[in-house]
């Protein structure tokens, strides 16, 4: 049943469904990735549609290069990182509802993607600090650093959600968006996730825990199979965390002549796409300059934009 405006999404998806949260998510990786590869393959001047295979290309590669041993590398932690990453990232997008159901909803949903994020935290760390280098080590630091920059005001914009619909569950979040999307009456908390999606993922303009000043940083010593599932599960999350704007602040679903599977698809390739673009044209950031805006900035206007909610909702 598709996803009408005012319309409580229905329940529980199909057992089958589940099996297609990954395979809906590694195709909208493989999307993004060959996106990146057109946009760096213009602005070099080289051909675009040969750039569109290059993920294809960078498994393969991946798939047979050796995997590299580190003396007094905790191999289970370092190696355990990137499935810890994807599980969380799978996961995180099984809380996003699609054409009337959701896969997992437990009523709780906003306060369970929240926790994922927290894992995340704890995946990125362990490839940080398990692999015994110092390169990786500054990596893990600054993410943490990162995380703590972002996650307070990312948490106040979920909360402006959760308090405009009076819920935690991102079904009756899409419900309360029948007259009007969330984005137009929290502006702020729409931006203010934006921003905390590629910070989660540390994708640039957020990729300093990656930076090629600290030769790769959470990536300096990985190689082979065990590079691209981090990789990989860094981009799912990025994937995730992007299609939970819709149904946060987008209307879910909600739209006009199309079916409400196909709007929540339109809607989520759109907000990847201006990320996506930011990301290609913003410098990256510093961490430093990040927490102090982060601290001085965001946070203040994200603490004002919830209590304007608060206050409209008690009105």
């Amino acid at each position: 049943m598709d996803e009408m405006p005012g319309q409580r999404v229905s329940g529980i998806a199909p057992w089958w469904a589940a099996l297609l949260v990954p395979l809906v998510v590694g195709l909208m990786v493989y999307a993004v990735s060959a996106a990146e590869a057109v946009l760096r393959a213009r602005a070099a001047g080289a051909s675009a549609s040969a750039a569109v295979a290059a993920p294809m290309r960078t498994v393969a590669l991946a798939l047979v290069q050796q995997r590299r041993g580190i003396v007094g590398a905790d191999v289970l932690l370092w190696r355990a990182a990137g499935s810890v990453l994807l599980v969380a990232a799978v996961c995180a997008a099984a809380l996003v509802p699609v054409a009337g159901t959701v896969v997992l909803d437990g009523g709780v949903t906003l306060a369970w993607f929240n926790a994922l994020e927290v894992v995340a935290w704890a995946a990125v760390w362990l490839a940080g600090w398990g692999a015994n280098s110092v390169f990786s080590l500054v990596g893990g630091y600054r993410f943490v650093a990162q995380g703590l920059a972002y996650e307070l005001p990312h948490m106040f914009a979920l909360i402006c959600a959760a308090v405009g619909s009076g819920s935690l569950s991102v079904a009756d979040i899409v419900a309360a968006q029948q007259d009007r999307w969330f984005v137009v009456i929290m502006p702020v908390a729409f931006v203010v996730y934006l921003l905390s999606v590629p910070a989660m993922s540390f994708l640039p303009p957020f990729a300093t825990a990656a930076g090629p000043e600290i030769s790769g940083g959470v990536f300096a010593e990985l190689s082979g199979v065990d590079r691209l599932v981090l990789e990989f599960a860094r981009r799912a999350l990025f994937v995730a965390a992007a299609a939970m704007a819709v149904p946060l602040f987008l209307g879910g679903g909600a739209g006009p002549w199309l079916p409400g599977w196909l709007w929540s698809v339109v809607k989520t390739a759109g907000v990847l796409a201006v990320l996506v673009w930011w990301g290609r044209r913003w410098p990256a950031i510093r961490m430093s300059r990040y927490m102090e805006v982060a601290w001085v900035v965001l946070l203040p206007l994200i603490l004002v934009q919830a209590l304007v909610v608060s206050i409209v909702m008690i009105r």
